[in-house]
């Protein structure tokens, strides 16, 4: 994959992921009633590298090419939605899913059931229509949806658990770091206690 090919490539996943943000933005503003507040803290966004695109497609055991890209990989635009509580998460993504032109392509529900190591997130892979002059093609983009605690773990355990040079004491510090999103879940618990209800529009 040359570099252009790459630059040509990314382009209509640019669009997307900037669709999707434009509808995520009008969300954290009308999801619910103005005295609740709003369910989004911050959003972060990105597209995949050219290289981190071609190393994937090797582990996958394929050529590094656009084709294959465009077949077999989901993630290369990504959409990172930070929420207040639990609640936001599972409103945000009932209020995409009543988007008729989204398509769900796939979810994956890390907050009811986490992974093993403790990690939480709700990750959707959503179908973005992106309209060009000669019709419409539908692009994927993947959102990973955390509340604020989710995302501190997230970031302390990958930075701590894979720090360079990082060899002995894995397994003993991966216990460690699942105690503590345990504990977090039970602090979230606590604010989510504390927090106005609220009232979903209809939007």
């Amino acid at each position: 994959m040359t570099d252009e090919e790459y630059y040509n490539f990314i382009q209509p996943y640019e669009d997307a992921k900037e669709v999707l943000l434009a509808r995520l933005h009008v969300l954290k503003h009308n999801l619910y009633e103005d005295s609740a507040g709003m369910p989004i803290h911050n959003i972060q966004s990105r597209i995949k590298k050219k290289k981190s695109m071609e190393d994937k497609l090797r582990k996958k055991e394929k050529e590094p090419t656009v084709m294959n890209a465009k077949d077999y990989l989901q993630d290369i635009a990504g959409v990172r939605v930070i929420c207040y509580f639990v609640d936001d998460i599972y409103n945000l993504v009932d209020a995409l899913k009543r988007q008729a032109d989204l398509i769900m392509v796939r979810e994956s529900d890390y907050v009811r059931k986490p992974k093993p190591n403790g990690y939480r997130s709700y990750h959707v892979i959503v179908g973005i229509p992106v309209y060009c002059l000669d019709g419409m093609e539908y692009f994927p983009v993947e959102i990973q949806f955390r509340t604020m605690s989710m995302d501190f773990w997230a970031s302390m355990e990958h930075r701590i658990l894979y720090k360079k040079g990082r060899r002995s004491g894995r397994e003993e510090l991966a216990e460690e770091l699942k105690e503590y999103a345990d504990m977090l879940v039970e602090i979230e618990g606590r604010f989510e206690l504390h927090s106005e209800g609220k009232q979903v529009q209809d939007l």
